[in-house]
């Protein structure tokens, strides 16, 4: 992690830079979803996620390049701009949730072998499965768990 890293609240002030970091993150992880699904559900985590979340980001030199979502102690989203992925940022972001919360849940589609492996490496492990997404779309979840 790069020592010019800060996690501090979200401020309505981020949110194009959330949403921008979210539909480039989101299009790279979930390539089974239309550019129009993608868009309808920017709308959704500009008008609606952000506002019922607990949103931490995390800047680096001034500019946001990642956040995360939390819902109690389940994390609604990670997301990390993909030009500084690999440096911490997530990592940064998790550890600050688990130090708020001490435990934490989430769900990751099935097919995101990248974020699988990530929550991994951190302590997370799988706790269950479904077979449809929110929207009942055919896109394996699992529930993935760390903590007591």
């Amino acid at each position: 992690m790069t020592a010019d890293l800060a996690i501090r609240p979200y401020s309505p002030t981020d949110k194009a830079a959330v949403l921008d970091i979210w539909l480039a993150t989101s299009t790279i992880a979930h390539p089974f979803f239309s550019s129009e699904q993608l868009q309808e559900q920017r709308v959704l985590v500009g008008d609606v996620y952000l506002e019922k979340a607990e949103t931490w980001v995390a800047e680096m030199d001034g500019t946001v390049v990642g956040f995360i979502g939390l819902l109690d102690t389940w994390i609604g989203g990670l997301f990390v701009s993909p030009s500084v992925q690999g440096k911490g940022v997530g990592r940064a972001l998790v550890d600050h949730a688990i130090a708020l919360k001490k435990e934490l849940a989430l769900e990751v589609y099935e097919t995101n072998m990248n974020a699988i492996g990530f929550y991994e490496r951190l302590g997370f492990s799988t706790a269950g499965r479904r077979d449809t997404d929110d929207n009942g779309l055919p896109f394996p979840l699992l529930k993935m768990r760390r903590g007591a």
